[in-house]
């Protein structure tokens, strides 16, 4: 996985170097009929045959990016709902395509709601990119944030950076936070109600519930993941209240307060 990374970096790396190389007309490629410089940059270059032959690949493959989105998306949701953080109906695996097929629904639906607005305005369709792009920055920087924060209850894998973990850490926890701040700015000039950027109050929203329902009541009774598969192995009942906590304090199941302290 770390070999395929680097060689994505380096092909997109060459790909807009050419892109940017190529000397073109500024203002023409801004103000094209098109409405996409990239576009506009490919149709110079490739002629339109080409330019669309080279965008069909990059759709196709912003097709197959939002089909790992959905999956990922769909899993995590399955998973809250497992461990009670969204109502139980959404947990539940279909028997014939082994999928959380309503969590699958669920989070199609969200994502078509939300990109509703973009169908008559541009500002909106920037906006729920940002939000897309700044809510998966966020969800990859909270984990290395936590480690960075208690290094000593962050359990490291097989793979790790051993001295140069936390310097690095370091360094993507800062650009997380800048990036985030880039992609809240306005993207046109001048700034009023159709050009301002309301990523920024989309994530406050967000935001504003998440940590609000944590502090008002889903920390008296939130106690983290559920580990299903063992207690299930185990036979317990994980449908019976309290059974987790009858079988941790049975010493059948470890807890997670001991598991923490011990690393």
């Amino acid at each position: 996985m770390e070999r395929s990374f680097g060689r994505d970096d380096v092909r997109g790396s060459v790909s807009h170097l050419r892109l940017v190389r190529y000397p073109v007309d500024f203002d023409r490629t801004v103000t094209s009929d098109i409405g996409q410089p990239v576009i506009q940059i490919l149709v110079d270059i490739f002629g339109n045959a080409g330019a669309i032959a080279l965008m069909t690949l990059v759709l196709v493959c912003i097709y197959h990016c939002g089909l790992f989105s959905m999956t990922s998306n769909s899993r995590m949701m399955f998973g809250f709902s497992r461990d009670g953080g969204l109502p139980k109906f959404f947990n539940h695996v279909d028997v014939k395509f082994r999928a959380p097929i309503r969590t699958i629904w669920l989070a199609a639906f969200l994502s078509f709601l939300l990109a509703i607005p973009s169908l008559g305005s541009s500002v909106a369709f920037s906006a729920a990119t940002s939000i897309a792009t700044i809510g998966l920055y966020i969800s990859y920087g909270l984990p290395i944030l936590v480690g960075l924060i208690w290094p000593s209850n962050f359990k490291k894998g097989p793979f790790n950076l051993r001295l140069a973990s936390r310097w690095i850490a370091l360094v993507a926890v800062l650009w997380i936070g800048f990036i985030s701040i880039v992609f809240c700015l306005p993207t046109q000039n001048p700034v009023d109600s159709q050009t301002l950027n309301y990523t920024p109050v989309a994530v406050g929203i967000v935001a504003l519930w998440a940590f609000g329902s944590w502090f008002l009541w889903a920390r008296r009774w939130f106690t983290g993941p559920i580990r299903q598969i063992e207690a299930e192995r185990m036979g317990i009942d994980l449908e019976e209240p309290g059974a987790l906590e009858k079988a941790e304090a049975e010493g059948k199941l470890g807890s997670h307060v001991n598991e923490d302290k011990s690393q």
